[in-house]
């Protein structure tokens, strides 16, 4: 299996010639990200996560091509009909060639005055999981762990590499850090990829990294 990091959050998974891509939203800049993909996976609602017009965009080019998500995001994408999958929490898909696992149900708590959105986390093939922006604890080789976000510190992202324990965890959703930022996030992810003796760091847009086991 192929992993290619994209703009903030998405990433666009390969295998045996087929392609799917998770989360190509606002901060996402690349149009190669949804080139000849199969479907399309949106954890949930928020612009950095989900672009409406460029789905419809995207659907209208490639009429063989499907949107899995949650029920928030599925009520954005009226005129759709059967091109969009709800999907919940346990539910088994096999899509472009994959194995996907729903894990999940709510964004992480971001605002006390706001009950959390739809979020769904997509599971791999058990190989690989998007969390979207949730801390959600699942046992599996490869982490797409979020980097930075209004809803999270440092020592939430620490506790959950070592919560979860990963043999690689790449982070993602860095979108709005500076380079000073990015610098610091690096500095703490390689501090973790040596206490835990596993392959941590953030990849860069464009990246590229083949995952076995």
């Amino acid at each position: 299996m192929e992993l290619t990091k994209y703009g903030h959050a998405c990433v666009r998974l390969e295998k045996a010639g087929r392609a799917l891509v998770i989360d190509p939203g606002a901060m996402t800049p690349e149009p190669e990200a949804l080139a000849d993909v199969e479907a399309v996976l949106i954890t949930h609602e928020h612009f950095d996560h989900f672009e409406p017009d460029r789905l419809h965009a995207a659907v209208a080019v490639d009429p063989a091509l499907v949107v899995y998500t949650c029920p928030g995001v599925a009520r954005h994408l009226t005129g759709l009909e059967d091109r969009v999958h709800v999907v919940r929490e346990g539910d088994v898909l096999h899509v472009a060639g994959f194995r996907v696992r729903v894990v999940g149900e709510k964004h992480h708590r971001s605002h006390p005055d706001v009950p959390p959105v739809d979020n769904v986390g997509f599971l791999i093939d058990e190989e690989v999981f998007h969390p979207g922006d949730a801390l959600t604890v699942v046992d599996v080789p490869t982490l797409l762990v979020p980097g930075q976000a209004p809803w999270m510190t440092v020592p939430d992202l620490i506790e959950h590499l070592r919560r979860t324990a990963p043999r690689r965890a790449y982070a993602i959703h860095d979108g709005l850090l500076n380079d000073w930022g990015l610098r610091v996030l690096d500095g703490v992810l390689r501090s973790e990829a040596d206490r835990l003796g596993a392959d941590i760091r953030r990849l860069r847009p464009g990246e590229r990294v083949h995952l076995v086991g």
